[in-house]
């Protein structure tokens, strides 16, 4: 991170209560966790959802992100991708703190217009560690308004293109169709009140999407099911993109395959289109 100024800290907890209902939303036993169990990898997304005061959300519904976003007269916000690193389990029930730095903003032009990726770096500690648990980049992408344009994935065009469509032969496949009920229960879950996960019309009339939005976090969670249950342990990092939109009510084909080092994990769609990609240690 570039950002020269202090980081943003926030203190939060590892509630039992919150990690049982994303265990139940993935279909799993949540009665299983108990306070002291580690968090499964990937599951901090259920720690430091700040509270926005409803006359503070944006427009398209995003709530507070812990760091500024630069006013570029770009709109539309999505998440480009992440990269986790996780050093040490957090305890469930433990106390956390995280310090979130904003980096360099890249603007671009692309396919769909002009773009601007804004780096967010969060290092999150347990208790009063010295060291992060967990240290997790989130890009975020900044977009034009839709208006004439067709809602495409500025996201894969801020890093790499899409990878070949002949990938490595999965050794874990699953289907999964995030339908409403799954994309409310995981904003519920998150407190994540951006319109295009629910807001139909939204979606479909600003932002230019023929459907509601699939948070691109909701397969990777599935996805991070599946090499649990494959590998037979957690990952200890994960670098992923997310390439194209996924959206609810279709089907997607979850896999993941061992790769020349570590894993590939992958999503694609019904039409066969990689919409999502990672690698995972």
């Amino acid at each position: 991170m570039t950002d020269a100024d202090a980081p943003l800290v926030i203190e939060d907890r590892c509630t039992l209560a919150l990690v049982r209902r994303l265990a139940a939303m993935l279909d799993r036993d949540p009665a299983a966790l108990r306070e002291g169990d580690p968090l499964p990898f990937g599951w901090q997304t259920t720690m430091f959802n700040l509270p926005t005061r409803q006359s503070a959300l944006r427009a398209d519904g995003a709530g507070d992100l812990a760091v500024p976003l630069p006013d570029l007269g770009l709109p539309r916000l999505m998440l480009g991708g992440r990269r986790v690193r996780f050093d040490a389990p957090v305890p469930i029930g433990a106390r956390v703190r995280r310090e979130s730095r904003r980096g360099e903003v890249r603007e671009k032009t692309g396919r769909s217009g002009r773009f601007a990726v804004v780096p967010v770096e969060h290092r999150i500690f347990v208790e009063d560690g010295a060291e992060p648990a967990i240290v997790e980049v989130q890009e975020y992408v900044l977009r034009e308004a839709a208006g004439a344009r067709p809602a495409t994935p500025a996201a894969g065009e801020a890093r790499t293109a899409a990878p070949p469509d002949d990938g490595p032969v999965p050794q874990a496949e699953r289907t999964l169709v995030a339908d409403e009920r799954l994309l409310f229960r995981f904003s519920a879950i998150t407190d994540n009140p951006h319109r295009i996960h629910y807001d139909r019309p939204y979606a479909a009339d600003v932002e230019g999407y023929p459907a509601l939005v699939v948070n691109g976090t909701i397969p990777s969670m599935f996805v991070l099911e599946m090499f649990r249950e494959t590998v037979g342990r957690e990952p200890t990092a994960i670098a992923s993109r997310n390439l194209s939109p996924m959206y609810a009510g279709r089907p997607l084909r979850l896999a993941l395959a061992r790769a020349a080092t570590g894993w590939r994990l992958w999503v694609r769609d019904a039409d066969g289109v990689v919409t999502w990609d990672a690698t995972a240690d």
